[in-house]
């Protein structure tokens, strides 16, 4: 079974991305766009997930729960969780971390909480955009102690990518894979950086507008008798090296 997917994309909870990125926009794309599959990794907080997952249910869309993390250094992490509710307890355990600095919408743009009708139910006050005051391990550890598939983000791009940040990609932390931006790159970086080599490969949009979440190109297979799910997506992507 053929599993077309994106795994990063912004709702307008992350500043940076447009106001009309509800959940159920975001859904109704990727079921548009032909995809089974999508996870909602806004910056630093799980708090539009739930809203996510009736919008996913509305349109027979898999949801995944996830989160993009900043941390100390300034490196993105994508962090997929295999329930909302372990999402949600990352979400209150990983609260305190975030910088205490206020967002100023007209400088970094709105961060909108919706409700499940898609409705706008608040704002948070926090930037989000801001990196946390978890350096890369104590990231790693916490969120994979709530059951997170964890992995660097956009290797490929100059911001924000562990490799343009850190020089090198590190293995002390035990990535079972990593995310291209960029699908086309995948060969140059395994070549440059060998290190990368023989991991799970991602590739996500990381949209932050509607017409940025990916066409169904990027796929991977469920073998015979798995329940498409959550659970089962995580594991072939930490295990597969696709």
């Amino acid at each position: 079974m053929k599993i077309f997917y994106d795994f990063h994309i912004h709702s307008c909870l992350s500043p940076c991305a447009s106001d009309d990125m509800t959940p159920f926009n975001i859904a109704g794309m990727g079921y548009l766009k032909g995809l089974s599959a999508m996870a909602l990794t806004d910056h630093n907080s799980c708090a539009n997930c739930p809203s996510f997952f009736k919008a996913c249910e509305r349109y027979s869309i898999i949801p995944i729960a996830g989160m993009e993390l900043s941390t100390a250094e300034d490196v993105h992490l994508v962090l997929l969780f295999r329930s909302l509710d372990s999402a949600m307890k990352f979400e209150s355990a990983f609260a305190p971390h975030r910088m205490d600095f206020p967002n100023n919408p007209e400088v970094f743009g709105n961060q909108f909480l919706t409700d499940e009708n898609d409705e706008i139910a608040g704002t948070e006050e926090k930037l989000l955009i801001a990196a946390s005051d978890l350096w890369m391990g104590d990231a790693v550890e916490l969120a994979r102690r709530h059951g997170a598939l964890v992995y660097p983000a956009h290797i490929d791009r100059p911001s924000n990518g562990i490799i343009a940040v850190l020089g090198d990609f590190p293995q002390e932390y035990g990535f079972e894979c990593v995310e291209f931006n960029d699908a086309s790159n995948r060969d140059g970086y395994f070549e440059k950086y060998p290190a990368v080599r023989g991991r799970g490969v991602v590739v996500s949009s990381d949209a932050h507008r509607l017409e940025m979440i990916n066409e169904a190109e990027n796929f991977l297979v469920l073998p015979d008798g798995a329940t498409p799910g959550a659970s089962a997506i995580l594991d072939l992507i930490s295990g597969s090296g696709m």
